[in-house]
């Protein structure tokens, strides 16, 4: 494998990046590099990764890790989680969504399913049976989730729901998506409901286009639509309908989190990437990195690069603990995912015309990093939430 791009900044490991937490950064970053990175290329032009990849990605551990033993995980943390997130952005596979899969959507269930629910879907989570989704966004309602219109009627002992999702990550190939619809358009946030849709298991759900993305091709970003589709009463999350906004309040922390864990560590690996080329590239019969503008820009970057992660870290273990705030989780994803632009655009900067080619992974990077500052709430959003607290 290439050198560890988390070699690049020279921080102590904090106290929740255990041994058993390197082990699996380990494990995670070589079963990327052997298995997924040879192929992601194909996976970049087909715009999509294919089942066997997510299905040895549970073979190894790499899906579910924070999930109880018993209901197929591993038993771990988010930092578990993090570990597997940074390893992926570190390889340079980013559009792999198993992140998403393991930290957003398997918690909505272990956290409001019931025990049925648990133990029907989370062992087939992790092996990469179901492939998760959540479907927030609609075409007239991004970062305001109370503007919602998916609408779910009960008829029995099901639900009916009707309404069109867009942008949801890993939209083709998802099989368990968890939906965010109106149970109760009258109540407004507090008639929203989450319901999980099997799409194996229903008639009249459609999947709409697989996006044009400007980055992150291989990660499959897909209209949905829900015609009439039934589903059983108990595919509800919760005891009760109109809890899903509150829901989403409390496990939006954890996503934001993990965008904050992408940013930083394409940071470290568009950082030790750079700092390989310089030392190699020549320019007027001396290498680019002799010049003290280079030198200085790198060292303004690994500085940034090294509070960013300090603040990742902390982050992480005030989550561990239960006391990340959103507020302070709604700063780690707008201060990281700016952190993540600045840097790859400045690292791409020093590649010089290479760096607007595409087979170099900076300019694959550029592209890529550019969504971060946009989904899980655009980062103006970031900021008002964060004003409130002023």
């Amino acid at each position: 494998m290439a050198t560890d791009p988390a070699a690049v900044l020279a921080i102590p490991k904090p106290a929740w990046a255990g041994e058993d937490v390197a082990m699996l950064y380990d494990m995670a970053r070589r079963f990327l590099a052997e298995e997924i990175e040879p192929r992601y290329e194909e996976f970049e032009k087909a715009e999509c990764f294919d089942r066997e990849s997510w299905r040895k990605a549970g073979e190894h551990g790499l899906l579910c890790a924070s999930m109880p033993e018993e209901y197929g995980g591993a038993g771990g943390t988010y930092a578990h989680e993090s570990a597997i997130i940074e390893a992926i952005s570190h390889v340079g596979v980013d559009g792999f969504g198993i992140a998403l899969h393991n930290s957003i959507v398997a918690p909505y269930i272990l956290h409001y399913g019931s025990e049925e629910q648990k133990r029907r879907w989370l062992p087939r989570m992790a092996t990469g049976e179901l492939i998760g989704a959540i479907a927030m966004t609609e075409p007239g309602a991004g970062s305001d989730l109370q503007g919602v219109k998916t609408r779910a009627e009960r008829d029995g002992n099901r639900y009916r729901i009707n309404g069109s999702k867009t942008f949801i990550t890993n939209g083709q190939l998802a099989n368990l998506i968890v939906v965010v619809t109106k149970t109760d358009p009258e109540k407004g946030a507090k008639g929203t409901s989450l319901i999980v849709v099997e799409t194996d298991e229903v008639e009249d759900f459609e999947r709409g286009r697989n996006l044009d993305k400007i980055g992150l091709k291989s990660n499959d970003t897909s209209e949905l639509f829900f015609n009439d589709v039934r589903v059983p009463t108990a595919n509800l999350l919760g005891s009760e309908e109109g809890q899903g906004f509150v829901q989403l309040m409390q496990q939006l922390p954890q996503e934001r989190l993990q965008i904050g864990a992408t940013a930083i560590a394409m940071a470290e690996r568009a950082l030790s990437l750079t700092i390989d080329y310089v030392k190699e590239r020549k320019a007027f019969g001396q290498k680019i990195i002799d010049f003290q503008n280079t030198q200085f820009k790198l060292a303004e970057l690994k500085t940034e690069a090294t509070v960013g992660r300090v603040f990742y870290n902390d982050c992480v273990a005030r989550h561990l603990d239960g006391g990340l705030d959103p507020v302070t989780a709604s700063m780690a994803k707008c201060w990281l995912s700016e952190l993540q632009g600045r840097v790859v655009d400045e690292c791409l900067q020093l590649f010089g015309g290479y760096g607007y080619m595409n087979e170099y992974p900076i300019a694959r990077m550029y592209r890529d990093a550019r969504v971060q500052r946009i989904y899980g709430g655009t980062n103006e959003v970031m900021k008002l939430l964060i004003a409130r607290s002023l």
